[in-house]
């Protein structure tokens, strides 16, 4: 699977940001979805991976022990991914990282937030993860987070 997000999806929301001196986002792209995937296997994966050992009474299955990114569906993380990558990757070089903050410091604020936002948008709306690798995400695939119930 490619990466979740490109220099023009930046360039979608932060039209200027190459006009300070970052040329190429490439190595960003890659960082950002291994982030991303790494936060999916810590926060969504175990929850829903129980789920389905509980449904499926597979407590063995190998193959389901560890999350398949290929499952994913990319284009609903490009938003946080997106997110991230101003965040994490790209505005932090641009910062003076002084005691005030500066424009760049708030952008960082800013875009931290909104990742942690679309994510969480993105748990509640239900993860797409292509469970019988038939190749499309079926409504009854979708894991969305639990609401008003106790999770232990």
């Amino acid at each position: 699977m490619s990466n979740y997000t490109t220099d023009a999806d930046i360039l979608e929301w932060e039209p200027s940001i190459k006009e300070y001196g970052i040329i190429d986002f490439s190595t960003y792209h890659a960082k950002t979805k291994d982030d991303v995937n790494r936060w999916l296997r810590i926060h969504w994966w175990p929850k829903v991976r129980r789920a389905s050992m509980n449904r499926n009474a597979s407590y063995f299955n190998s193959a389901e022990a560890e999350m398949d990114e290929t499952k994913l569906t990319a284009s609903q993380l490009k938003t946080a991914s997106v997110f991230h990558i101003l965040a994490y990757y790209i505005l932090p070089q641009l910062t003076q990282h002084g005691a005030e903050p500066d424009r760049f410091r708030m952008m960082i604020d800013f875009y931290k937030n909104k990742w942690l936002e679309e994510i969480q948008l993105v748990l509640q709306d239900g993860v797409e993860y292509d469970w019988n690798d038939s190749g499309t995400v079926e409504n009854t695939e979708k894991q969305p987070e639990h609401f008003n119930r106790l999770v232990r």
